[in-house]
């Protein structure tokens, strides 16, 4: 159904508020580690354990979509979990621990679950049909893309007293108005339909566990060591056993929560890693910079410009990308995205320690834009892939992208800071072991940072010992830049051996079209 202009712009305007809303939801948190750390009197990895209270049920609550929208219908859902995100976002002011952070992060992870989908649903209504697998997902993956830079942008101005509860002020405010938008706006819907049935719960409590084991220990397996803490490991197994046995239970259902068989189809599952790949491969911009940033000193105050250049050339090449999206252009625009993140990643390898945001504009803008350009291509061949089997599965398949999405977001932060550990250690041996006195140019530089020091350090063996850990300090950091420097050119490395796989590819099918011809 066709509809009016400036209705369809309540929609789209609807739509950016409420997947904002959720998206801020878990960034507002990742952004501000040192205020929260600092507010609540947390160690680190306390703070972390706020992120993944909110990972563990976000990433499997939006599977029971499917029948919660059968059955009881989206929007009055919709309508529920906005007035408990709404009183989630106000228990923020009573935080006052560790254990009520917990408590209430677990349940904003809850109720902030179905929005993610109601993003993308709102999007997609009031384009007509032809439009929708265009337009409407190219907007939509605008809305996904904004959350992590605008997170970081708004940061200083909502955070500026320290205090955890400030944080979430601009959050609730914003689940009020998307509450507002879903009783003034309705979505079409099917017909209500009992669809619910005592093994779906059964299920899902293994998939919820299985997916909710997997994101705590990618998101505190960093922190924590995977192999320092035995608890990882044997979350870990629990998690693989309970999937197990939750894929063992739907593949002998005739009504399943997921239809396991059509998700693991050739096409489904080269779609659905297709997307995690790239969603592991753009942990370079949503742990990378940054992470490298924040190893510099760096506030959130002092990059903001960044960060608001970042939302326009995402907001810019979003917009060419709905435009101008067709089955026909999809290899070409992703060939282009992965030339745009390897070209990026590659310019954010040659950092120093001198680096600073405005040096990284030129390559973070490649890199978001890579990610805003990638997606709705992908999501209309997996859409139209759908939509063959029947429009029951294209909510299917869209709850299959957002949880991908989100644990493929906490996955892909895992492995890069793993790797940027492993490679600081690397490097600071390699500093270390040349960090001699023995050495004339590092006893040179000792003497020089000790006779700096005269006016206040009287002491000359305390002069000589505060040099030194100075010039340890300075070797840290400089390890610690090798390592993000080395894991950039990593990822610029996957991206040119993916945009080669998929050349060679473009290639073979040309090929085998032309040999018919000949013969």
């Amino acid at each position: 159904m066709r509809r009016h202009p400036a209705l369809a712009g309540l929609y789209i305007a609807a739509s950016t508020l409420i997947a904002l809303t959720q998206g801020l939801g878990l960034n507002l948190i990742s952004a501000n580690l040192p205020n929260v750390q600092g507010s609540l009197s947390l160690t680190t990895n306390e703070t972390v354990w706020l992120m993944a209270a909110y990972l563990v049920p976000n990433v499997s609550l939006t599977l029971m979509m499917t029948k919660i929208r059968a059955q009881y219908g989206l929007r009055r859902f919709a309508e529920i979990a906005v007035i408990a995100f709404v009183v989630v976002s106000a228990m923020h002011v009573f935080v006052t621990d560790f254990r009520s952070a917990m408590t209430v992060r677990f349940f904003a992870g809850v109720a902030a679950s179905p929005l993610s989908t109601l993003g993308f649903l709102y999007m997609l209504e009031p384009f007509p049909p032809e439009r929708k697998l265009s337009l409407g997902i190219g907007l939509a993956a605008i809305n996904i893309s904004l959350a992590m830079p605008l997170a970081r942008l708004v940061s200083p101005l909502v955070a500026e007293t320290g205090d955890f509860a400030t944080l979430f002020t601009l959050e609730m405010g914003l689940a009020l108005m998307a509450l507002a938008a879903i009783f003034l706006l309705p979505l079409n819907q099917p017909e209500r339909v009992p669809v619910f049935e005592p093994l779906d719960f059964v299920s899902y409590a293994f998939i919820a566990t299985g997916l909710g084991g997997i994101a705590v220990a990618a998101t505190l397996g960093p922190y924590e060591w995977w192999l320092e803490a035995r608890w990882i490991g044997i979350l870990l197994s629990v998690a693989v056993a309970a999937l197990t046995i939750a894929a063992l239970i739907e593949l002998n259902r005739t009504n399943p929560l997921l239809d396991l068989r059509w998700i693991f189809s050739p096409q489904i599952l080269h779609f659905a890693g297709t997307l995690l790949l790239f969603r592991l491969l753009l942990s370079e911009q949503t742990s990378g910079a940054a992470g490298f940033f924040q190893a510099l000193g760096l506030r959130n105050e002092q990059t903001m410009t960044l960060y608001a250049v970042m939302i326009g050339a995402t907001i810019l090449a979003g917009l060419a990308t709905a435009a101008l999206t067709t089955p026909e252009r999809t290899p070409v625009i992703h060939a282009l995205a992965l030339t745009f993140l390897a070209a990026g990643a590659y310019m954010d390898s040659r950092a120093t320690a001198l680096t600073r945001p405005e040096n990284m504009m030129l390559s973070q803008s490649l890199i978001a834009m890579a990610a805003v350009m990638f997606l709705p291509p992908a999501l209309g061949l997996g859409f139209r892939a759908a939509m063959q089997k029947g429009m029951n599965y294209l909510l299917s398949f869209l709850i299959v992208f957002l949880t991908t999405q989100s644990l493929g977001g906490a996955i892909g932060s895992a492995i890069f800071r793993t790797l940027v550990t492993l490679r600081e250690k690397f490097h600071s041996d390699m500093l270390v072991d040349h960090l001699v006195l023995t050495d004339p140019v590092v006893a040179a530089r000792v003497a020089r940072m000790a006779a700096a020091l005269g006016s206040g350090l009287p002491d000359p063996a305390l002069r000589q010992a505060a040099a030194l850990s100075t010039l340890a300090t300075q070797a840290t950091r400089e390890a610690t830049v090798l390592a993000y420097n080395d894991v950039f050119l990593a990822v610029s490395g996957l991206a040119l051996l993916g945009l080669a796989v998929l050349l060679v590819h473009l290639l073979y099918q040309r090929l085998s079209a032309l040999r018919p011809a000949a013969a």
